[in-house]
């Protein structure tokens, strides 16, 4: 699986999507501009030191990522989603896509998505979900439909 976090601002948020990356063996994503520095003094500094495991990739920007995987199957995740994240059909190398933590994803982007999925929330407090916890129950969901492929 990919995760690809596009914006991210919050470095805590980040952090914590990585981990379940590494405890996951899913490979993560971020998508230029970040709202923090990925230099090893701040990784060290942060006390992430399951850094060392994370496979990662960085890119400059959304197109230079989209370039990149043209072929992959990208599955967009946004308060706007038609469908819940738990009805769709996973594939082994779906790449999961989130925005950034204040914005989400650009309405350009959602509106070129193929598949725009959303988790549900009561709407009557205008809040979403954290990005980490969001990006770890849909990447658990997408993992459990495939039986927990390497993991025990």
């Amino acid at each position: 699986m990919h995760l690809v976090l596009v914006k991210p601002e919050i470095p805590q948020n980040t952090g914590n999507v990585a981990r379940t990356c590494v405890m996951t063996g899913t490979r993560l994503h971020l998508v230029e501009p970040l709202g923090f520095s990925l230099s090893e003094k701040e990784v060290r500094r942060s006390g992430l030191d399951y850094w060392q495991y994370l496979d990662l990739e960085v890119h400059s920007s959304f197109e230079a990522f989209k370039q990149k995987y043209q072929a992959a199957r990208k599955i967009y995740f946004t308060t706007r989603g038609g469908e819940y994240y738990h009805q769709y059909a996973y594939r082994n190398n779906d790449f999961l896509i989130f925005g950034s933590e204040t914005k989400g994803l650009d309405q350009i982007i959602i509106n070129q998505a193929a598949v725009a999925l959303r988790v549900p929330m009561i709407d009557q407090i205008p809040r979403s979900l954290n990005l980490g916890n969001t990006a770890a129950l849909v990447l658990y969901e997408a993992l459990r439909q495939q039986g927990f492929p390497g993991m025990k």
